[in-house]
C-alpha cells in the first residue's frame, strides 16, 4: 500500500466524518508520484515519519524526492494520543540502518536530511548512539549534507543529549506539540517541562547549535496558552518555530476540536517574529520538517549577521 490508512481521510477530504474546512483539501494525487520513493524505502528497510505518522504532506515532499527519514524501527515505546506511528514492543536496532539511511540521502541528491524517530525508552541511551551514528554516517559519507534532527525527550537524560550533540547536527528539534494543560490527554508520557529543559540542555551543551521545536493547534487549547507555550520555548533559546493544525489519524485518536483558520496562523507567525524566533513556519499544512532545509539557510543568514 503506498498510503498509510490516515493518509487517506485527508484526500478524500474527511476527518472522523467531518467535512474539511476549504483551506485543507487536498486532490488525490497519481500513485506514480510517490511509487520510487515508496519502492526506494523498503528496498532500503526504511522507515519514514511521513508514511507511519500519516503525514498530510506525504505526496508533495515525496514527488519532490524528499522524506523524513525515521530510525529506530517503526515502533514506538509511549503512547501519545495525537499519533498514528505504531505502539508497542519495539524490535532490536538495525545497526545497518545507519548506512541504509547514508545510502538513500545519495541516491535521493540530497542535500539537507531530516531525520527523527520513534521514541525508544527500553534502550539505556534512549536510541542516542544511534542518532549518532546515523549523523557520523551522513556526515563521513556525504560531506557538505546538512542534517536536521528531530529527538524524543530521551527522558530527560543530559548525557545521552551529549552523545548525540557530539555528532554535530546543523539543527536539533524536539516538538512541545501543546500546551501544558493537555499533556495528560495528549502526551500522557511526556512532560512540557521535561521538554522545554531539554531544548535549554541543548543551548547549555553545545551553545552553537541551531534548535527547532513545533506546536499543533486544535487540540483544544486557546490563544493566550499557545502564545504562552511560545514564550517559553523562546526563553529556552528556541531559534525556529513552526506551528501546523492537528489532523486525527483515526476515530481511536484525539480528536480535532477546531480547525484553525489561516489568519490565525498568521497572527501567530507575527507574534513569534516579534518574540524574536528567527525562523518561524506557520499555517494549517506545517509539519516539523516543513521547508526544513529554506528555514535553516535563512537562520543561518540571521545568525551570521547578528
Amino acid at each position: 500500500m503506498i498510503f498509510a490508512p490516515g493518509y487517506q481521510r485527508y484526500l478524500t477530504g474527511t476527518i472522523m466524518n467531518k467535512a474539511l474546512p476549504p483551506w485543507l483539501k487536498q486532490t488525490l494525487p497519481k500513485p506514480s508520484a510517490v511509487l520510487e520513493m515508496t519502492d526506494l524505502m523498503a528496498g532500503l528497510r526504511l522507515n519514514t515519519v511521513c508514511q507511519s505518522a500519516s503525514c498530510p504532506n506525504l505526496c508533495q515532499c515525496f514527488s519532490r524526492r524528499t522524506a523524513t527519514f525515521m530510525i529506530l524501527g517503526g515502533t514506538c515505546t509511549r503512547g501519545c494520543r495525537f499519533c498514528a506511528v505504531n505502539k508497542g514492543q519495539p524490535v532490536p536496532v538495525d545497526t545497518e540502518e545507519p548506512l541504509h539511511i547514508t545510502a538513500a540521502v545519495k541516491k535521493l541528491g540530497l542535500e539537507y536530511a531530516v531525520i527523527t524517530s520513534v521514541t525508544r525508552d527500553d534502550l539505556p541511551d534512549g536510541g542516542a548512539g544511534h542518532f549518532s551514528d546515523t549523523i557520523n554516517a551522513i556526515h563521513c559519507e556525504q560531506p557538505g549534507v546538512k542534517v536536521e534532527i528531530l529527538i524524543p525527550d530521551f527522558q530527560g537524560s543530559a548525557e545521552s543529549l551529549r552523545i548525540v550533540l557530539q555528532s554535530s547536527p546543523e539543527v536539533l528539534g524536539h516538538n512541545l506539540e501543546t500546551v501544558p494543560r493537555l499533556y495528560p490527554s495528549v502526551r500522557p508520557k511526556a512532560g512540557y517541562v521535561r521538554s522545554l529543559e531539554l531544548l535549554k540542555m541543548v543551548k547549555d551543551i553545545q551553545p552553537g547549535t541551531v534548535t527547532k521545536s513545533g506546536i499543533m493547534l486544535g487540540l483544544g487549547e486557546d490563544t493566550e496558552e499557545v502564545i504562552n507555550s511560545m514564550r517559553d520555548l523562546k526563553e529556552t533559546g528556541c531559534d525556529i518555530l513552526t506551528v501546523g493544525q492537528y489532523l486525527s489519524p483515526s476515530d481511536k485518536h484525539h480528536s480535532v476540536e477546531r480547525y484553525v483558520p489561516p489568519e490565525e496562523f498568521e497572527y501567530y507567525s507575527h507574534a513569534a517574529e516579534e518574540m524574536g524566533f528567527k525562523g518561524v513556519v506557520s499555517g494549517p499544512w506545517v509539519r516539523s520538517s516543513y521547508h526544513a532545509a529554506e528555514v535553516y539557510h535563512k537562520v543561518i543568514g540571521t545568525l551570521k549577521v547578528s
